[in-house]
């Protein structure tokens, strides 16, 4: 063989490799609604329309989110965006959090605006202090939750969402601090940085950038590969979620979580992370529950655990960043909220 023709043959498996690699999340999805059609097609046809809907749910949340990281990077005002979170690490993280807990976004929608900060490289503490109390909570939410479960309950879901994405943001600045958690992005998404990454410099602001042809496809091509980012992995978290909806007995859940104690607690937290749906649909079934002999704690650490982690969310951050900062935030999410339950239930007991 010439070394032509071995360079032509290394040439197309590189081709084949980066076609799986990009594909790959797509032939998953691809792989298991094939194999429902065959085994149960009826179950097939409802994991579709369930992940179309929680995909057109989303969008409005997703369609903001990447508009903003699309025109920050078009206008060239990510620096300046990345340089308002410079100062004292603790001043950082307490106004991350506390923006975090009032900001609209779902756990899923505020994930391109998380790449964005990580990629101008805007500390790493910061942004999972905004990261973990975005999805637990917002003014929306508070108003929801105040009605369901009452306004006791809202306040307690709103301190914690504040003090999840402080104990986030400070476990991560002290591991930082150590060396530990440099480059969080994976390969390819972007050049974030943390601990003692250096924020972009800033560029001159073009607000107007749609007269700027670079500019405009710029902004293009941000859209573009962040909506089929995340269209992908939303579309296969929400087909593995219909699967467990469809699969997992409902009364196996409720059935868990009744008592009083650390137990249930422990056990809220854990089923919290599968069975949780969205922010509007957990708060009648906690309320439910609740009223089948739940405690309070338990609801609250299922609400908290469930929002940070929800399938679709974890997804997406495992997509996002390295596997050791996937873990720490699985990690800090689960000790916070399990943390904030037991905090609640010695509270109950006053």
């Amino acid at each position: 063989m010439s070394d032509q023709t071995e360079i032509k043959t290394q040439s197309g498996l590189d081709m084949l490799l980066n076609t799986w690699r990009t594909g790959q999340v797509w032939f998953v999805s691809l792989f298991i609604m094939a194999a429902l059609v065959m085994l149960d097609q009826q179950q097939a046809e409802k994991s579709l329309s369930f992940a179309l809907n929680n995909i057109t749910h989303t969008a409005p949340y997703l369609i903001l989110s990447i508009g903003l990281a699309a025109y920050a990077s078009a206008t060239g005002a990510d620096g300046m965006i990345a340089r308002a979170f410079k100062g004292a690490p603790a001043r950082m993280i307490i106004l991350a959090a506390i923006a975090g807990g009032l900001s609209p976004f779902c756990s899923c929608g505020v994930i391109p605006l998380i790449a964005a900060l990580l990629s101008m490289g805007v500390p790493l503490a910061a942004v999972m202090a905004f990261w973990l109390a975005s999805p637990v909570m917002d003014p929306s939410m508070f108003v929801l939750t105040a009605g369901v479960l009452g306004t006791e309950f809202a306040i307690v879901k709103t301190i914690t969402a504040v003090g999840i994405g402080l104990l986030g943001g400070i476990v991560v600045s002290f591991l930082a601090a150590g060396g530990w958690l440099r480059q969080p992005l994976r390969e390819g998404i972007g050049d974030g940085g943390c601990g003692g990454a250096k924020v972009r410099k800033e560029s001159p602001i073009v607000w107007q950038f749609w007269n700027d042809r670079q500019r405009v496809e710029k902004f293009l091509n941000v859209s573009m590969s962040t909506t089929l980012f995340l269209t992908k992995w939303l579309l296969l978290a929400f087909i593995l979620e219909s699967l467990m909806l469809a699969y997992l007995p409902a009364d196996m859940v409720s059935s868990s979580l009744g008592g009083e104690g650390i137990a249930p607690i422990a056990i809220a937290t854990v089923v919290g992370v599968p069975a949780y749906l969205n922010g509007y649909a957990a708060l009648p079934l906690v309320s439910g529950l609740i009223e089948q002999g739940m405690a309070p704690a338990a609801g609250l650490a299922f609400l908290v655990a469930g929002g940070v982690t929800s399938l679709p969310a974890a997804l997406a951050v495992f997509a996002l960043v390295k596997k050791q900062v996937f873990m720490l935030y699985i990690a800090i999410a689960l000790g916070g909220s399990f943390f904030a339950g037991f905090l609640f239930h010695l509270w109950k007991m006053l």
